[in-house]
């Protein structure tokens, strides 16, 4: 597929944690969307909180947001606002218990809950049968994305799928945020779960000073792995991305502080890998102004993308 301009910063702003960190308090207003909510029933008898606005076109275009975040963030938004002005129906999905699905969910959802993913593509697929279904992830989704199109093929499949900033190895991840100016992230994934779960269980838990002592501690146990170890190498999707079928693009930096696309293994010819040498953690705050009017860069690369995947 065609790709974007290059994503090129300010000077002052090359540094990874300046891209991380500028593009998630620059607000962008987005215009209101009228959204319908959809409760999902899954098989457990657990619910996922579905964010519905319905287009014109044949595409449905679904939306899956990072650790802590929900359907309400930021990127969400913005993203959702490309879809609308295609019009395209969007799904923005609350993931297991967080933003609106609060109070519908006990288990956590986790990197590797791509059983999910395909519950929200099957029940797309039987309301717009004669759609096509693009899924988009973030981080977290990113990952469970790329494991659900290229280790669990056998799970309902969207018809294109990109994956933004996507950790392709868990264990690394997770040891990268103990260092430096990273633990500033480490610290604030560990008070948003923290927050979600004692919320959730109406307890408190014992103190998780990290994200890797969060995911021995919690995550683990309560989403059925043996302990942290497994999880990891079970949920990491470096190692399946060259088994993916499904048209996908990859959109990831060299210099994500966490993530770093170096983390990525081979892909499949059905991949498209975009790799920025600069960009950070979900942030590409341009230099000048995209084709879109704004200095969102990841916006520009997505819609690019939506051209040639949306149909």
């Amino acid at each position: 597929m065609s790709v974007p301009e290059a994503f090129l910063p300010p000077r002052w702003a090359r540094w990874p944690h300046v891209q991380t960190v500028l593009a998630h308090l620059i607000p962008s207003p987005t215009p209101d969307l009228p959204w319908e909510r959809e409760i999902l029933p899954l098989a457990d008898g657990e619910s996922l909180s579905l964010r519905v606005c319905p287009g014109q076109g044949s595409t449905v275009l679904y939306l899956f947001h990072g650790l802590g975040g929900s359907a309400r963030a930021d990127y969400m938004r913005r993203t959702a606002v490309l879809g609308n002005a295609r019009g395209w129906t969007v799904v923005a999905v609350d993931h297991r218990g967080a933003g609106e699905g609060r109070g519908l969910a006990r288990k956590p959802y986790h990197s590797g809950a791509t059983a999910d993913l395909a519950a929200v593509l099957d029940w797309g697929r039987a309301r717009w049968p004669q759609g096509r279904h693009l899924a988009v992830g973030f981080s977290i989704s990113a990952n469970m994305l790329l494991l659900l199109v290229g280790r669990d093929q056998h799970l309902t499949q969207p018809d294109a799928a990109i994956a933004v900033n996507p950790p392709g190895n868990l264990e690394e991840a997770s040891r990268r945020l103990r260092r430096g100016f990273n633990r500033v992230y480490d610290r604030r994934f560990v008070q948003l779960l923290r927050r979600d779960v004692e919320g959730r269980e109406g307890r408190p838990l014992p103190p998780t000073p990290t994200l890797r002592h969060f995911d021995a501690v919690y995550t683990a146990n309560r989403a059925g792995f043996r302990d942290r170890d497994d999880y990891y190498a079970q949920c990491s999707c470096g190692p399946h991305l060259g088994t993916i079928q499904v048209p996908t693009v990859i959109i990831t930096s060299v210099d994500d502080p966490f993530a770093p696309a170096s983390d990525l293994g081979p892909v499949s010819p059905a991949v498209s890998l975009r790799v920025e040498r600069f960009g950070g953690h979900m942030g590409y705050w341009a230099a000048r102004p995209t084709p879109l009017g704004t200095r969102r860069w990841l916006d520009y690369a997505l819609e690019e993308c939506f051209r040639e995947l949306g149909g």
